[in-house]
């Protein structure tokens, strides 16, 4: 009796495609960012980190609610307000215990409720830019303010100081 290589064929070529379908999702997505759309990623994660720990908040923070102003950016950094608002929404929205995050926008300082914070931000150039061999870096200096809606009052404050690779952005 002789088996042709082809008579198996069938039976394997699904076996095949499963395998490969499942050895595409076991790589899953990098630890880091590694595309240029989320070179703002760890700025995020740590501002977002900062807010959630803020002593006004109460804690757990998961029934307050967050409107975040749309950021001031020194336009040297190069840096793209609405990547930043992106990326500082999903570090906060991705806590396990955080708040929930909306647009502020002025309307809603009408009739604020209790639960709710204003958090602006200011990501501002720290320096000149640092030249490496391999890269250039931004120095910046990201300012946090957690405020009342309708009060220019700031209940809490605090800064966040680092450097962005420009050839990321």
């Amino acid at each position: 009796m002789s088996l042709r290589p082809t008579a198996f064929l069938p039976t394997l070529l699904p076996l095949m495609l499963t395998v490969l379908l499942l050895g595409g999702c076991a790589t899953g997505v990098p630890a880091h960012p590694q595309t240029m759309r989320q070179a703002l990623h760890g700025l995020g994660e740590r501002a977002a980190d900062q807010v959630i720990a803020a002593p006004p908040l109460p804690h757990p923070a998961t029934d307050q609610v967050l409107l975040l102003a749309a950021p001031q950016i020194d336009a040297a950094l190069g840096v793209d307000d609405d990547r930043l608002l992106e990326s500082l929404s999903r570090a906060l929205l991705g806590h396990d215990r955080g708040p929930q995050v909306l647009d502020w926008r002025p309307a809603l300082s009408r009739g604020a409720e209790a639960n709710q914070w204003r958090l602006d931000s200011r990501l501002i150039a720290a320096g000149p830019r640092l030249t490496l061999s391999d890269r250039t870096l931004l120095p910046y200096r990201l300012q946090l303010t957690l405020r009342r809606p309708g009060s220019d009052t700031p209940l809490w404050q605090t800064q966040l100081d680092g450097a962005l690779d420009a050839s990321a952005l």
